[in-house]
């Protein structure tokens, strides 16, 4: 008898039987009603902190982007769809009253910063956020909050920043784009230009050009900032890695925005000197701020291959040969 040689891979797909494909349907309408009421009961409990989180995206372009944020945890959520369906349908969901305590405490945090007269605006969305990730551990246990913890706390880049906290944090910003655009402005002949804060005074060929360039609060960044954050959250969650080249594309949002913001605040100067102020107002202001966009995602992407080609995969590195031998015919196994 002769033995065949099968390859490690054919064993293993024969082992794997196709797994079927999983459907929300599968949940059942039982679960849809509880959803249903338990969604309801959230949303007129917290009923005035969402509307005024909404009502700061319709009305600050800033944080237009919180109407994505939503959007992208439920597809986290839906990118979880077996695991979740599976826990359902083999009962592993099991309540858990530590779930119960911390929503009593995120309640009770959040009716304090109501009626409190040093209550603090930002931290009602961040108690909604946090009560609802204690209602998925009350109800679902660490079993559930396993496949929805990023959904839950994704939730916190749609609520909007305190204006004190977001002033401060983009006038350094603002420096310092105002600064760099500053000196590469001064590599142009016959320009000379000098910074103050946030405002570029500038002398082309000899003549001072009014009114100056304002680096206004719509230039800091920060919009691009937490956009590109936000989905830098997601690409690094989405797009299995090691570990560390997760926390390395988290942190190169960062600079990567601010970068994008510096260039788009320079090619600013250039267009108002070279070409006409009213090409850096209205939408010409806006377009440029929307064309950093394919910047940003440009140098995040090739950051990413970069990173992809430092290590090789073990099935690509380790090659098998595979040998394949055939029966001898049974005349040859007789000898004859």
């Amino acid at each position: 008898m002769v033995d065949n040689i099968v390859s490690p891979t054919s064993e293993r797909s024969e082992i794997s039987a196709p797994l079927q494909k999983q459907s929300w349907c599968q949940l059942g309408l039982h679960n849809y009603v509880k959803i249903l009421i338990i969604g309801g009961a959230f949303y007129y409990l917290f009923r005035g902190v969402i509307g005024n989180i909404v009502q700061r995206w319709l009305t600050d372009s800033s944080w237009s982007h919180g109407f994505l944020i939503p959007l992208f945890s439920l597809y986290f959520i839906n990118q979880k769809k077996e695991g979740i369906l599976h826990s359902v349908q083999h009962n592993e969901l099991k309540p858990n009253y530590l779930g119960l305590f911390f929503l009593i405490c995120g309640i009770s945090f959040y009716f304090f910063n109501i009626i409190s007269p040093a209550g603090y605006g930002y931290f009602r969305g961040i108690s909604a956020i946090a009560s609802l990730g204690a209602v998925v551990l009350f109800l679902g246990g660490w079993c559930l909050v396993r496949y929805t913890w990023l959904p839950i706390g994704f939730l916190v880049f749609a609520v909007p920043l305190p204006q004190r906290f977001y002033v401060s944090v983009t006038m350094p910003m603002r420096k310092l784009a105002a600064a760099i655009a500053t000196a590469l402005l001064n590599l142009v002949p016959q320009m000379e230009a000098t910074v103050s804060g946030v405002v570029i005074d500038i002398f082309y060929k000899g003549q001072h050009l009014e009114p100056p360039l304002n680096v206004a609060e719509a230039c800091s960044g920060m919009r691009l900032l937490m956009a590109f954050l936000a989905l830098g959250v997601a690409m690094a969650y989405l797009h299995y890695r090691p570990i560390w080249q997760r926390i390395i594309l988290l942190a190169s949002t960062i600079p990567i925005a601010i970068l994008c913001n510096i260039v788009r605040v320079t090619v600013t100067g250039f267009i108002y000197v070279l070409l006409h102020p009213k090409y850096t107002q209205g939408i010409y202001h806006d377009m440029l701020g929307l064309a950093m966009l394919p910047l940003a995602f440009g140098l995040y992407g090739f950051l990413a291959w970069f990173m992809s080609g430092l290590l090789i995969e073990e099935e690509q590195a380790v090659s098998e040969d595979i040998v394949i031998r055939k029966p001898a015919s049974p005349g040859r196994q007789r000898g004859e």
